[in-house]
């Protein structure tokens, strides 16, 4: 965590290159998962649509999106043409949608930094979801009753669901309030920690069920093993993709940044 702060509040290429390395091995890891169904996605195509995304993200001036996604697109298609093994449809499809997922979500947390008082926010945002995913591990474990998605993620109950909207909301203005010692007029005001708190807290979680909803699909516990008991890369930013998209969407359109 302190490694974490320090980086985001450098930015530039020291968070890009923690968010690149982040997203190069969840990419990774949503590639394998597919295998285990007797798909081929191609990795260096999966790679290739997540780099042009975050590099454009980093360097919008260079427009880099439009030739950089066409290029790829095309190009994982003659390699399909060219290599047809198994489901090359399928193995297109999974070639360009796991990586467009990860890599268009994953790249709102460069965008969001390189927002006026951009550490600020993103100190506010990602915070939000681990908080609410605190209250809802507590409540739930302590008062949940009623299964929130057993199928998808059957130790999730309504319960904790409210009681982790209930803490982020709370929690994440409490944050706010610190922060608000040292960012500027630009950075996020209490109401803002609210506001944020609150939609995190309410519509992040579905991330966590999206990659539940992959991982039921092909028969396995975690996305990978990089964090040991904790699962892989993937698990751990799973809610983060949504949470980063919502506070920089709030963040423009709410404050007018």
């Amino acid at each position: 965590m302190p490694l974490a702060v320090f980086i985001i509040g450098r930015g530039g290429l020291w968070l890009f290159g923690l968010v690149a390395a982040l997203l190069c091995i969840a990419v990774l890891e949503f590639c394998r998962m597919m295998e285990r169904k007797r798909f081929r996605p191609s990795l260096f195509s999966a790679l290739a649509t997540l780099g042009v995304l975050l590099l454009d993200a980093q360097f919008p001036r260079w427009g880099l999106l439009g030739p950089g996604l066409t290029a790829v697109l095309l190009a994982s298609l003659t390699w399909q043409l060219a290599h047809r093994e198994g489901s090359p449809v399928v193995n297109w499809a999974l070639s360009v949608a796991g990586p467009l997922y990860v890599g268009w979500c994953g790249a709102y947390i460069i965008r969001l930094r390189n927002l006026p008082e951009g550490q600020w926010w993103l100190l506010t945002v990602l915070p939000a979801i681990w908080l609410a995913d605190s209250g809802a591990y507590f409540v739930g474990r302590t008062w949940g009753r009623h299964r929130l998605a057993p199928v998808l993620s059957p130790g999730k109950t309504w319960e904790g669901y409210v009681g982790g909207i209930a803490v982020g909301t709370l929690a994440t203005a409490g944050l706010v309030a610190l922060w608000q010692r040292w960012s500027g007029p630009l950075g996020p005001t209490l109401y803002d920690g609210l506001g944020v708190g609150l939609l995190v807290s309410t519509l992040a979680p579905v991330g966590d069920l999206v990659v539940s909803m992959i991982k039921r699909e092909v028969g396995v516990k975690d996305t990978g093993t990089l964090f040991p008991g904790h699962g892989g890369a993937l698990d751990r930013i799973d809610s983060a993709l949504w949470a980063v998209v919502i506070g920089y969407y709030f963040a423009v359109w709410i404050r007018g940044l």
